[in-house]
């Protein structure tokens, strides 16, 4: 397992060179590039452009992981869906072009007058077209845990089942409701099949089995990017060495 991170939020105020140069000195190795944060990576870039995203990552050591996109596939309207699955597949092209792994959509909640079960179908069959194109470009799609009601673990891996594409997995998200009884093991066997990223927030926090999930995660023989996901801080580089320690002490064996 290895060290990144989302630039939401402590990233989101550096430009790319920053985030780049910030991370390779506390000693992360990866990095999500989260849209509308001012890196500046985004679909709209040129070709010249992509192709310096990819030769700066390429120098340094830190990884371009993925992309943190906000598509959503929920919608009952055809048309909003046609909207956010071409958007999605403008991010598939980007991480093609700049050599990312990645692109991370999510689900949003389950419309008023429309079944949960239709929803889930709906978002499944959106996933699988954008899937399907990701493949032929050698990116994966990652569904983020997301949602008031769609984070839900048995929602996520009914989506992925309604999916059924082998370049669709999940981006585990440590939310509050993965844990029950105090543990996490639950939610986790649940969606372990489909886990292709993580994201972490606060290590600190004690009602959320740190330890437990990283035990979980090292014994399932997951060797890909844990990626912090945490609040601002007033001491962005100090904060950075400081969660690396602590991540370090919670993954060892």
């Amino acid at each position: 397992m290895m060290l990144g991170s989302v630039t939401y939020n402590v990233l989101k105020d550096w430009d790319l060179e920053t985030v780049i140069t910030k991370l390779e000195q506390a000693g992360f190795e990866a990095v999500e590039l989260r849209t509308s944060h001012k890196h500046g990576v985004e679909p709209s870039i040129s070709a010249e452009e992509r192709a310096k995203v990819r030769a700066r990552f390429e120098k340094s050591k830190v990884r371009l992981l993925s992309f943190g996109s906000t598509c959503e596939f929920h919608s009952p309207d055809p048309k909003i869906r046609r909207i956010n699955i071409d958007e999605a597949k403008t991010w598939v092209d980007l991480a093609h072009d700049t050599g990312a792994w990645g692109v991370k959509v999510r689900p949003n909640g389950f419309p008023k007058g429309v079944s949960k079960h239709e929803t889930i179908d709906t978002i499944g069959a959106s996933l699988r077209e954008l899937g399907e194109y990701a493949q032929g470009k050698g990116v994966e799609i990652w569904l983020e845990v997301h949602g008031s009601e769609t984070q839900a673990p048995p929602v996520c891996a009914g989506i992925m089942r309604a999916t059924k594409h082998d370049s669709v997995g999940l981006c585990w998200n440590s939310n509050p409701t993965d844990v029950i009884n105090g543990s996490v093991k639950q939610s986790f066997d649940l969606l372990r099949p489909w886990i292709k990223s993580c994201h972490i927030n606060e290590l600190a926090n004690d009602k959320y089995p740190w330890r437990e999930l990283f035990t979980l995660l090292r014994a399932s023989k997951y060797e890909r990017y844990m990626l912090m996901e945490v609040a601002e801080s007033k001491e962005p580089e100090r904060f950075l060495r400081y969660y690396r320690a602590l991540w370090k002490e919670l993954s060892r064996p």
